[in-house]
This record gives structure tokens, sequence and C-alpha cells, in this order.
């Protein structure tokens, strides 16, 4: 199939606000060259104006759900204008016991163009269509919800 590569990188610093712990601050490479400023949240000693990597799994399991709602929507026919999602992820204790993304909700708000528009039901196929095609949601234990939203 395919490799997917990311280099994070992390030097020792103190922490900006607290003197007996360390910054967690760090930076991912990624395949094109880009680099995202991470951290871990904010409740955990991390840097509020950085990406957590809760946030992280939130968006790629979003962006995979989008991406793969644009592809069976123009395989149906569909023109889609313009794709929003406000996903939320839930940390809690799993099955386990222990602290993990429990769950993650997905609030698409898509409009459409052109003469053929889908009515609820072909909407409702398309994300779950989606939903169960995208690579990310398929490699996770978490439970998701797909709620679209409609204008």
């Amino acid at each position: 199939m395919s490799q997917h590569h990311s280099k994070i990188e992390w030097q020792r610093a103190a922490h900006p606000t607290e003197a007996d712990t360390f910054s967690r601050n760090h930076v991912a490479t990624l395949n094109g060259g880009q680099t995202l400023k991470l951290s871990s949240a904010a409740v955990y000693k991390g840097d509020p104006d950085a990406a957590d990597p809760e946030q992280m799994l939130l968006t790629a399991l979003a962006s995979c759900h989008m991406l793969t709602f644009l592809a069976a929507a123009e395989v149906k026919g569909f023109l889609v204008e313009r794709y929003v999602d406000s996903a939320v992820a839930h940390l809690g204790k799993n099955a386990e016991g222990r602290v993990a993304v429990t769950r993650m909700e997905l609030s698409p708000q898509v409009s459409f163009s052109g003469d053929k528009q889908p009515d609820a039901e072909a909407l409702d196929k398309l994300h779950a269509s989606a939903h169960r095609n995208c690579f990310i949601g398929q490699s996770i234990t978490s439970q998701v919800t797909v709620t679209p939203v409609t204008a």
C-alpha cells in the first residue's frame, strides 16, 4: 500500500510558567516539509497556542471523513461547494480504565451546487459511506458519531 512519515523533534527547555517541569512544545515535520507546532493539551501543562495530540487525532479523523465524503459525492455526481466540520473529541476512561479519546463527534455541514442535489437519505448514505471507508476511522477504537448539520 503506502507509507506516511512524520518526524517529531523535542529539545529540553524550561516550562514557561512552571519552574519544576519541562516544556511540552515540540515540532512535527510532515512529508511535504511543512512544520507544525505541537504541545500537550493546556490542562497537561502544554502550550495553548500549539496543537495537541488529541486535536491532531480528531483533525486526522475529520479530514479523512471529509476527503472520503468528497470522493463518494463525486462518484454519485454531486458537486460539493463547501464542507465545514466543527468536530469534538472527548477524553474519558476506556474499558481498561485508562484515559483515552473515547468518543469523537463529527458535525459536517455540506453545501452543494448544480442541478443534482442530494435528499436527506442520499446525504446520510454519503456520510455512511465516508465513515465506513475512511482509513483513519477504520484505524481507531473510539466511538465515532457523524451528525450532519443542515443549513
